[in-house]
Formats: C-alpha cells, sequence, structure tokens
C-alpha cells in the first residue's frame, strides 16, 4: 500500500471519531476552560475541526512558520456554531485527502519544516510530520476534548470503544 492511500483511510477513518466530538461540543462555552493553564473549549474545539488540514501545507509547500518576525502568524478561525466546527472540519478534511491525492510516496519522503518565529522546531519526512504532527496530534487533542466534555457535564460519544455515556449495549 502506498502512503498516500495509507493516510487516506486513516484521516477519512479517524474523520468520524472526530465529527461525533465536535457534535457534542456545548454552544456557548467558548471561553470555558477546566484550569487556568488549559486552553479555552472554543479554541480546543476549532484545533481539532482544522487540525486535518495542515496536511495540505505539509504536501503543497517546504516550511511553515507560525509565528513568523516579520509578520502575521497563523490565526486560528472563531467559532460561531457547532454546525461551523463541523463545515470547518469538513472542508480540512476534503483539502487533505485532495492533497495526498495530487501527491505521491517520493514527495513525503522529501522534509517539511516547522517553525516558530524563524526557529527550526522539526525538519524531518513529510511522511513523519503527517503522522507525528497532524494524525498523532489529533488524536491526542480529541482526547482532552474528551475530557472538557465530562468536565462540563456533556455526553462523550464513543469513538474507539465504548464512554460511561454510549456503546456499552454492544457488550451488553
Amino acid at each position: 500500500m502506498k502512503l498516500t492511500e495509507l493516510f487516506i483511510a486513516d484521516i477519512e477513518r479517524e474523520a468520524e471519531g472526530t465529527r461525533h466530538i465536535l457534535e457534542r461540543i456545548p454552544e456557548g462555552r467558548n471561553d470555558w476552560k477546566p484550569h487556568e493553564k488549559s486552553m479555552e473549549l472554543g479554541r480546543l474545539a476549532v484545533l481539532v475541526a482544522t487540525m486535518i488540514g495542515w496536511v495540505e501545507f505539509m504536501v503543497k509547500t517546504d516550511e511553515f512558520d507560525i509565528a513568523p518576525k516579520d509578520g502575521p502568524g497563523y490565526q486560528q478561525p472563531d467559532m460561531e456554531s457547532r454546525a461551523q466546527l463541523l463545515q470547518f472540519h469538513e472542508e480540512a478534511l476534503q483539502r487533505a485527502i485532495s492533497a495526498l491525492r495530487s501527491t505521491n510516496d517520493e514527495h513525503l519522503e522529501t522534509k517539511w519544516k516547522f517553525m516558530a518565529g524563524g526557529h527550526v522546531i522539526s525538519d524531518l519526512p513529510r511522511h513523519i510530520n503527517i503522522r507525528d504532527a497532524v494524525i498523532n496530534h489529533l488524536a491526542h487533542h480529541r482526547g482532552q476534548l474528551t475530557v472538557y466534555l465530562r468536565l462540563t457535564s456533556t455526553p462523550v460519544p464513543a469513538i474507539y470503544g465504548p464512554t460511561a455515556d454510549e456503546g456499552k449495549e454492544a457488550f451488553a
């Protein structure tokens, strides 16, 4: 199997779990956070909704500086509604799939650089960045978001297995 095919299958499969989480995001609580050092709920939800779209610039550019010294850094879109979150996610998913379909495994073996303020944070092959900085990183933040759901008394959907709120019937 080609890397491009593997990544498309992975992100399409993971998209379902991401949708289930985003469908539960409580509206009107964007500023809520469980701790002063934690990310706000709205910001975390948008991150989870849009992160898969990072695949596009990992395929189509050679580097990305999230906070360049000579200009504005990356600006995450604001969330206005749950429906908008789901739209962000679908658009990001389609951009990622399109980018993967437009490339090949040879290109995914070439290096891609991630920087902040001109400082190199990562300079690894694209396929490693896609796996680590997108797919694995998304699973981490999606799990973090399930904790936020629990702490806001929002039912947590089953993703990889049942939760206290959903999916237990399969084991009855």
